[in-house]
């Protein structure tokens, strides 16, 4: 049996004249869903492809699209791998445009992929109605992937240079910002620092401690315009300073947050964002993660451990005498019936014991407290030291 070799670059692959038609007359139907489908799967691309931005954006997919079908459909011995120069240049002068903008190389790489694979999706499906064969139609995926390939690649290289040069001199502004913000200095301080970095005043600003493992990923799916730096005292994680993350987009910003190890404190001022970095370094401290609002209770109850630890001896000195076990039993039973407002059953229900265990115990404790436990005040107080567990 003889086998045939596959054309490749090197051999010149061409595609059919008719087939090339057939993909260039659909390059705007191409081009405008790979702009839909990076700003779906790459949250932080979605301000960047409004107005006369997106348009510069969906022309420049056109033509790298374009110059791809150029080749491969041009003179003999072209290596539809390698884009013409103009093409290079600007997939390099997009990655400095990107770290100028404070998108990551993670999200820039990210649309990349993106990118190819609708376009070789689109792209393939045409080249099939043009009549291109099974054994061609496989080069042409290599090459589309290939070329695409070289693209990212200009656009990783003119990240990297921008941040080489004038990229770590706003990213120095952009901690400068940070630092402002942290140890409190006057507003005019911070609004000057933000001004001389170009960074724009956000309404908001959510403190997030982060992983170091996991600033990467968080950083490619939020605002460009996050600020990053150190958590003082603590090791081993970042603070992301996050604007305009309140109101309904705090849940993407908790979505992107989910199964991280991360702490978000609540969206305040930005100019008050200190306030929130407090609260999730005091949310991290006690053990929890996530959305500190969701623990407003605890944080509130253990503000000050001394203080809640003073009260609770003070307001179960009535069973200090009292055997261990025995104390323990008519804690937890006292604990319920302030929970479930003296409600027999419900208070049952929730130690699993029978209501009239709840009884007994609870004359047991009436003995002890006497008409105290009518007093509200005496109610406020054990409820407060208690309801920390």
């Amino acid at each position: 049996m003889t086998s045939r070799s596959r054309p490749t670059p090197a051999q010149g692959l061409l595609i059919p004249v008719e087939a090339v038609a057939e993909i260039r007359a659909h390059l705007p139907a191409v081009a405008d869903d790979v702009v839909a489908a990076i700003i779906e799967e790459v949250p932080s691309y979605a301000d960047a492809f409004g107005g006369r931005m997106g348009e510069t954006i969906r022309n420049a997919v056109r033509l790298a699209l374009g110059g791809f079908l150029s080749l491969a459909g041009g003179t003999p011995g072209a290596d539809p791998r390698t884009p013409a120069a103009p093409a290079v240049d600007g997939a390099y002068q997009l990655g400095r445009g990107e770290a100028r903008s404070g998108r990551t190389t993670d999200a820039l790489l990210a649309a990349y992929r993106i990118g190819a694979r609708v376009s070789w999706r689109e792209m393939s499906m045409y080249a099939v109605d043009a009549g291109l064969s099974a054994e061609t139609l496989v080069s042409f995926a290599e090459l589309v992937f290939a070329y695409i390939d070289e693209l990212s690649a200009a656009s990783v290289a003119g990240h990297t240079d921008e941040l080489a040069t004038t990229g770590r001199v706003r990213q120095r502004l952009l901690e400068r910002i940070a630092h402002h913000l942290l140890v409190g200095s006057p507003a005019e301080t911070v609004t000057s620092a933000a001004e001389r970095a170009g960074w724009e005043q956000p309404e908001t600003l959510t403190a997030v401690i982060v992983p170091e493992s996991q600033v990467r990923p968080v950083l490619s799916e939020i605002s460009p315009q996050t600020l990053q730096t150190e958590v003082p005292d603590l090791d081993d994680v970042a603070l992301l300073l996050v604007p305009d993350a309140h109101g309904r987009a705090r849940a993407a910003l908790l979505r992107t947050l989910a199964d991280r190890g991360c702490v978000a404190g609540p969206s305040r001022p930005w100019l008050e964002v200190r306030a929130s970095l407090d609260r999730a370094v005091r949310a991290r401290s006690a053990g929890l993660d996530g959305d500190t609002d969701r623990h407003l209770v605890q944080l509130v109850l253990t503000a000050d451990a001394s203080a809640l630890a003073d009260l609770r001896a003070d307001v179960l000195a009535p069973m200090a005498e009292l055997r261990p076990g025995v104390a323990d039993k008519l804690t937890d039973t006292l604990r319920a019936w302030l929970l479930h407002q003296g409600r027999r059953d419900d208070v049952a229900g929730a130690l699993f014991v029978h209501p009239q265990t709840v009884r007994y115990r609870m004359g047991q404790i009436r003995d002890l407290y006497g008409d105290r436990l009518d007093d509200p005040d005496t109610v406020l107080a054990l409820t407060i030291a208690l309801g920390a567990g």
